[in-house]
């Protein structure tokens, strides 16, 4: 199991690390006290189910416990749990602007009287041990949402396109369009194999539907089209940040049509080593 420790301090971004790697498949748990953690790894280890990554976030709302934070790191590693620390980090005139934007309160705010510089001057003085043993380092100072999530992808996945998740969803418009579309492809300009009678009860999963839809002229260069469309924005959205696309395909009744052609970009996509899930809405309606 791998457990990713995030630390660092107040303000610089752990929360938007952490969604970053749970969207990368990460299962993160938020402000545990560092000695919890090596009884949590052994849980987990127990589980029925198990968990490959895990992210803990700890930092100075956990109190004098943090100090804990090196002896559990030990621990976890004489469970073989293969143990990183990420800490993240930011300017002081940063993390400023950033309580003053949000008007959130740092955690040692009232410790030092309202004064937020004291405050940072002592959480820095806390953490440096933490920093100075770190395996990462990320410093949040100049990075967008999207340059955070990017960075993570580029520490912790062997191929940054695994960050994004494809959908490709079959539905009939005689039942609505998906809400949750990003890209919506009308195919109903394709012959229609509900007039077929050898080929009206069955659905673009089986074979003969997908050889009528394909055996056509404009189908094969509609396809050809959408694959040369799709492949050109995917990596514009992995490059955005983008976790979740999801690719409707709609024909009349979303039996036909729509499944022939979210079944085949999905197997294009896979091709191209990207993770990708089908969903047909309608395909069993009658």
């Amino acid at each position: 199991m791998e457990i990713t420790i995030v630390t660092g301090l107040s303000g610089a971004g752990k929360s938007r690390v952490v969604d970053a790697l749970e969207d990368i498949g990460y299962f993160c748990v938020d402000n545990m006290p560092p000695k919890l953690m090596p009884t949590f790894a052994q849980l987990l280890l127990n589980s029925r189910e198990k968990r490959e990554k895990v992210a803990i976030v700890t930092d100075i709302r956990v109190g004098a416990s943090f100090g804990d934070l090196f002896n559990a790191i030990v621990e976890l590693k004489e469970l073989k749990c293969d143990t990183k620390l990420l800490f993240i980090d930011a300017s002081d005139d940063v993390l400023i602007r950033r309580y003053k934007e949000t008007r959130r309160k740092h955690p040692l705010l009232d410790k030092y009287n309202g004064s937020i510089n004291d405050a940072l001057a002592a959480e820095r003085s806390i953490l440096e041990p933490a920093k100075s043993i770190a395996d990462y380092i990320i410093d949040s100072s100049h990075m967008t949402p999207t340059d955070c999530k990017n960075r993570i992808c580029e520490m912790f996945l062997d191929n940054p396109s695994n960050a994004l998740k494809v959908h490709c969803v079959s539905f009939g418009f005689k039942y609505g369009i998906p809400n949750d579309s990003d890209l919506m492809f009308d195919v109903r300009c394709l012959p229609n194999p509900f007039y077929v009678p050898e080929l009206k009860h069955k659905t673009g999963l089986e074979k003969e539907v997908q050889d009528y839809v394909m055996s056509f002229p404009q189908s094969q260069e509609l396809r050809d089209k959408l694959f040369d469309l799709i492949s050109f924005l995917i990596p514009h959205y992995v490059t955005e940040g983008k976790s979740r696309l999801v690719i409707a395909f709609g024909c009349t009744g979303g039996k036909h049509r729509s499944v022939t052609f979210a079944e085949l970009t999905a197997a294009y996509l896979r091709e191209k080593g990207l993770r990708v899930r089908t969903l047909h809405r309608d395909a069993e309606k009658k």
